[in-house]
């Protein structure tokens, strides 16, 4: 009998080893099919994987679902659309976008390379991964696994509605665009050592909507486990909600989303989110960057609080974070040149903190200055990062790394929003760009691929970068040469400090209604 049993044992492993595939170079097994990338010299890349199934027809503003198998090889060697939206991808758009990019030097699958995944930004209204400034070669140059992977943008994304939220085993609804993020780091943790990559190793890094991805998937439940660092350019999400958004104050509760998201369904002409879905997805295309239904909500379960109030509770996923924002990222956003306009729009959104804050950030009697346009940027991102930076080091363990990104011309008072994705993907043109631009850039590239391997950003032949905190408030400025300084504008993100401090009281909550 035993031996019998022995027998049928030897037979099952024979049987298993025969029936496994034999794989093509450039090719990888991953849990719904055989893949196959295109090999380089020293990469292998596939791109248009499918990680979840079309969010179509009934599928419409619902929780992603896994991917369906598929038999025989799938080529993955063209980005897929990217999602609805007002913009125009390289790669096209459509509601089926449900897709991720691999960029890997490994040429094993027991290699276990740290992996940098890309979360492209747009506002939550645009973007794609087919982007060529998102190319991920050259990082993936750099020793990593790269992975870009894709998300639903606009109403298709975020709309709330309490037809949806009924619908909900959880009772909520707004955040499929977050979900699918999430979605992606699963599959990711499923499937990318079989591209030798180390799910054990895993970090997240994203710019402007991406970056503030990077701050909810970080504050997220739902996201424990998934990555061990995190990396945010232009991001963070700390402003309380307010049921009239401002850049830095984009939350809102589920209540105010649902009512905005009641009205959407009467501007489409509909009376019931059944009726919605039957429409064609580019019905859902704006004219214009519009609201609501293009941002995440405070759902209780996927974004469980105000940011603010869950890093002072020490309710986040602990990881090594490296952070920052651009020096003139008010350019990008102040569009007005009027003192007299902005004064009374500052006046409109921070109420009795107003005058402070026109003293902290200055206007001139017939221009806008850079110090005036300074105020969006730390309402958006510098208060943000600031903040962020400060509560993880009084309430967690692992070590923070704040930057501020100042490489500009001369000519320029400062690098606007979104100049940084260039210098850190390594896609400056040689031929167009200067020793000190080129030097930037493969700093942090090196920063940010070092981070990824280690947990923090330092290595040989760049300046020490050390962590952060209010007793070593040390910042890496990346301008001209990597050099440590302090924290840009101290002084006048106290005062923005104090407002949204007001604004987390009985009375500033008020006024904000």
């Amino acid at each position: 009998m035993r031996k019998l049993t022995f027998l049928a044992s030897i037979f099952a492993m024979v049987m298993a080893t025969s029936c496994k595939p034999s794989l093509e170079p450039g090719q990888v097994k991953v849990e719904e099919g055989i893949l196959q990338g295109v090999v380089t010299d020293d990469l292998t890349i596939f791109k248009g994987i499918p990680f979840a199934k079309p969010p179509v027809g009934e599928l419409r503003w619902k929780a992603p679902q896994p991917a369906e198998k598929w038999e025989g090889v799938k080529q993955a060697t063209e980005y897929a659309p990217g999602p609805m939206q007002g913009g125009n991808p390289p790669s096209g758009k459509s509601e089926d976008c449900l897709y991720l990019n691999v960029w890997t030097p490994a040429k094993s699958a027991d290699e276990k390379v740290p992996v940098l995944v890309w979360i492209y930004g747009g506002g939550f209204s645009f973007g794609s991964t087919s982007e060529p400034v998102y190319d991920g070669q050259a990082l993936a140059n750099k020793g990593v696994v790269l992975v870009s992977i894709a998300y639903r943008v606009g109403q298709l994304g975020f709309l709330a509605h309490p037809e949806l939220s009924a619908e909900s085993p959880d009772g909520v609804s707004g955040n499929y665009g977050l979900l699918d993020q999430i979605a992606g780091l699963k599959w990711v943790q499923k499937n990318i050592a079989q591209f030798g990559g180390d799910p054990d190793k895993v970090t997240i890094f994203g710019e402007s909507a991406g970056g503030i991805s990077v701050s909810m998937l970080c504050a997220s439940p739902l996201a424990k486990g998934l990555f061990h660092g995190a990396i945010s350019q232009s991001g963070g999400s700390f402003g309380p909600s307010r049921p009239t958004t401002y850049p830095g104050e984009n939350m809102k509760t589920l209540k105010d989303a649902e009512a905005d998201g009641i009205e959407y369904v009467k501007q489409h002409g509909g009376s019931s989110i059944a009726d919605l879905r039957k429409m064609e997805g580019e019905k859902f295309i704006p004219a214009g960057w519009t609201m609501p239904g293009g941002w995440p909500v405070v759902d209780g379960v996927v974004i469980p609080d105000d940011q603010y109030k869950l890093y002072e509770k020490g309710q986040y996923n602990d990881v090594p974070v490296l952070i920052g924002y651009n020096s003139d990222e008010g350019a990008s956003f102040m569009w007005e040149k009027n003192p007299e306009n902005v004064k009374n729009s500052v006046k409109h959104r921070f109420g009795r903190y107003a005058d402070a804050l026109l003293e902290a950030y200055p206007l001139e009697e017939n221009s806008v200055p850079k110090t005036a346009r300074d105020l969006m940027r730390d309402a958006a991102f510098g208060w943000q990062t600031w903040i962020w930076a400060r509560l993880q080091s009084q309430t967690g363990k692992s070590n923070v790394y704040y930057y501020y990104f100042d490489q500009h011309a001369e000519n320029s008072e400062g690098s606007p929003h979104g100049q940084d994705v260039a210098y850190v993907f390594q896609h400056l043109d040689p031929n167009n760009s200067s020793k000190s631009d080129l030097e930037i850039s493969e700093a942090m590239g090196s920063y940010w691929t070092n981070f990824a391997k280690y947990g923090n950003p330092n290595g040989e032949g760049i300046p020490e970068w050390s962590a952060f905190s209010d007793d070593t408030p040390e910042v890496m400025y990346l301008q001209q040469k990597p050099h440590v300084g302090p924290v840009p504008s101290e002084a006048s993100l106290k005062v923005l400090d104090g407002y949204f401090s007001w604004r987390r009281t009985v009375e500033g909550k008020e006024w904000a209604k």
